[in-house]
């Protein structure tokens, strides 16, 4: 009998071996973009992506956040539960752009995303608001969280769509600055596409390029959410391991810190410097965390301030990366409470950057306002490659603040303008008085970064045209010609508006005032630069998904069109993949 059931053990674990070995070959053979199996960040081959993925090791003893139960086998010494992989291989690919094994079909995610209200700009008249006055934006997670909905088949929601940050995903080949100032300023236009009597006019900016070499030495504190919502392979192994890869671009001269928050903060690892026995006690600190627990995470963030400001470097870059799913459920949790307690610390001239992780309890919301006002930028990871993307690609400009406090104001010309709305921006706008108001926070532009905004506009002499509102007191729009006092007008200037901007020093406390008269000309929209025509189709397919008015017809076809024939040098494949992703939105159903 005990022979029989033995052999029956056997006979079961052969079968659940051989059915995993079959549902896996199914997963990893799916349709190009699934995420059965593994998790990819775009469709394109390899030869698309620069260079050659580095290999981060994870610890083989490192157990999987979300591990499920293992299967009950007939078995008296059943198998450990299953271990963290090692960066997956694509099957499609030798060598893949990288991602995180997921073992078997994952339950869908409960959804509890938060999401700030956006309310979309309205059209204006220069008789009424001749100024629009906004801060300057260079957050992407709106484009990486988007682009994860997209191919995982999720719903998007409106508010999750920041036009603005959409479009400042991308490289544009701006020129740099010539003078003294720390960006340039470029102003273009061109016919409408989804109107051909509007014009479309750019206004974008292009920071000065630091090399790696000549960046000052970086005091870094890493602050890392161990909570119980971190567990998840998408969620604290993929922010362990993106960590390792800014690692790889420290020495000697910079110092790093680990805090780690759960119910309660701690310091996981005191100020190290990233020589070689810094970087092994670096990584084994990485490699050592596990998530559980409830999530504290204004304890957290007021430790990490604290050690930034203990271990400052005065001249160099002082930065918290802060990487959670936002689910902070005990402490300071209100979003204005929190949002208060970082912009004090702020104060401090020590910058901030929040790495965004994960779906369905995700707090975009809070994420994105303590980054509006911590001096910093919100990123959002959805894969290695991503982060490969931010501490690689994009390490100069993550690091390294080179102005502080940007605003822009636009003022228009009533005598050319008859109205106008700025695309996106919608929670970054400011009062008009609040331009010149240097106590006023607004966004900050790292070495490198492009910076993009586009106008509506429609042309016309708007002088004559009666306000919004009828105001009792207002004096006369035009003198009456019967009274011979009455002086003639000057002639209206040719321009169509004028650019101004402010900025401070990444210390200073006093801002630097830019100026630059705009005169538009008549140019069709096929005959701008490639960099103008697919700025234009982002801004268009985020137009669409927040289904605005001002659309009733367009499609993602046609945005996509639009982009295909705008790609231009395109060395990482991010345009080739966005472009990928309007054809899965086309073929959704409607």
């Amino acid at each position: 009998m005990k022979t029989k059931l033995a052999t029956l053990s056997v006979v079961s674990l052969l079968l659940c071996t051989c059915g995993d070995k079959a549902s896996t070959s199914t997963e990893s053979s799916g349709p190009s973009g699934t995420r059965g199996g593994v998790l990819l960040t775009t469709e394109l081959p390899p030869e698309l992506i620069e260079g050659t993925p580095r290999p981060i090791m994870l610890p083989p003893n490192t157990p999987m956040s979300n591990a499920r139960p293992p299967r009950p086998l007939a078995n008296p010494n059943p198998a450990p539960p299953p271990l963290l992989p090692p960066l997956a291989q694509d099957p499609r690919h030798e060598q893949p752009p990288g991602g995180f094994l997921i073992p078997g079909p994952q339950p869908p995610p409960v959804d509890r995303e938060r999401y700030g209200e956006l309310i979309d700009n309205p059209w204006q008249t220069p008789v009424d608001a001749p100024l629009s006055t906004f801060s300057i934006d260079v957050d992407t997670a709106s484009y990486a969280n988007v682009r994860s909905m997209i191919l995982d088949g999720r719903s998007i929601p409106t508010d999750a769509v920041r036009l603005e940050e959409m479009v400042n995903y991308f490289d544009y080949s701006y020129s740099q600055p010539t003078d003294n100032h720390p960006f340039a300023i470029h102003v273009t236009n061109a016919t409408c596409p989804w109107n051909p009597e509007h014009q479309l006019v750019r206004v974008a900016l292009k920071g000065l390029e630091i090399e790696r070499t000549e960046r000052s030495p970086a005091n870094l504190v890493f602050l890392l959410d161990v909570s119980g919502s971190m567990n998840d392979p998408r969620k604290l192994p993929l922010v362990t391991a993106s960590l390792e890869l800014l690692l790889e671009e420290l020495n000697a001269s910079d110092t790093l810190s680990i805090i780690v928050y759960a119910g309660a903060e701690g310091l996981a690892l005191p100020p190290t410097a990233c020589d070689t026995q810094g970087r092994e006690r670096i990584i084994a600190a990485l490699r050592s965390f596990r998530a559980g627990g409830t999530t504290n995470g204004g304890a957290g963030i007021k430790l990490a301030y604290q050690i930034a400001r203990d271990q400052f470097k005065p001249g160099g870059i002082n930065r918290v990366i802060l990487a959670t799913d936002g689910d902070f459920n005990v402490g300071v949790t209100g979003d204005g409470a929190l949002v208060r307690m970082v912009a004090e610390n702020a104060k401090s001239n020590v910058c901030l950057t929040v790495l965004g992780v994960g779906s369905g309890n995700l707090n975009d919301g809070m994420l994105e306002a303590i980054t509006n006002k911590g001096n910093g930028v919100y990123y959002y990871l959805d894969s290695l490659e991503e982060a490969r993307r931010v501490f690689l690609q994009k390490l100069m400009g993550t690091l390294v603040t080179i102005a502080k406090d940007v605003k822009i104001q636009v003022e228009f010309n009533p005598a050319r303008v008859r109205g106008y709305r700025l695309l996106g921006y919608a929670n970054r706008m400011l009062r008009k008085e609040d331009f010149s108001n240097d106590r006023i926070d607004a966004g900050d532009i790292g070495a490198g970064h492009t910076v993009t905004a586009f106008y509506e506009i429609e042309t016309g002499d708007a002088r004559n045209l009666p306000p919004a509102e009828a105001l009792r007191y207002a004096p006369p729009q035009e003198p009456s010609p019967a009274d011979p006092s009455a002086a003639a007008a000057p002639p209206a200037s040719r321009e169509w508006l004028t650019v101004k901007l402010r900025y401070k020093q990444p210390e200073g406390a006093c801002s630097t005032l830019i100026e630059r008269p705009f005169t538009g000309v008549s140019r069709e929209f096929g005959e701008t630069d490639a960099d103008f025509r697919f700025g234009t189709s982002v801004a268009m397919a985020a137009m669409i998904l927040r289904e605005d008015e001002g659309l009733p017809a367009t499609r993602f076809e046609d945005a996509g069109m639009l982009a295909a024939a705008a790609l231009g040098p395109d060395p990482h494949g991010c345009r080739t993949e966005f472009v990928s992703l309007l054809k899965r939105l086309a073929a959704r159903p409607h």
